[in-house]
């Protein structure tokens, strides 16, 4: 089935099919952010350089402009990568934590 725009949808069921399909590309996506961000960790130090200030404003300030500049409710997109970089500060600041207790994996090259 080709990619249907949301007024072209004749049923639920097309509606349906269009939401998983972009479900599988947000995850795929989300993935994809996941292996620069198991990646970012390894060059930090201690588990306090997982949260900096500075660049979650940014990338909360290019979200919220993104999603006025796409038609999205920019309070939902805020929402949602508020969640995710939360998430993934506190992934870092584990892998972090258990690498200076010695349990952790080094550095990867």
């Amino acid at each position: 089935m080709d990619k249907l725009a949301p007024a072209d949808c004749k049923s639920m069921d097309d509606i349906r099919h269009e939401i998983d399909r972009l479900d599988e590309q947000l995850v795929d996506l989300i993935a994809e952010r996941f292996g620069y961000v198991d990646r970012a960790w390894q060059f930090k130090t201690n588990p306090s350089d997982a949260h900096v200030p500075w660049r979650i404003r940014d990338v909360i300030d290019k979200v919220e402009r993104r999603a006025k500049d796409k038609g999205l409710p920019p309070e939902l997109a805020v929402a949602l990568w508020r969640q995710m970089i939360g998430w993934f500060i506190q992934y870092e600041e584990e892998r972090l934590a258990e690498r200076a207790s010695g349990q952790g994996s080094e550095y990867k090259t």
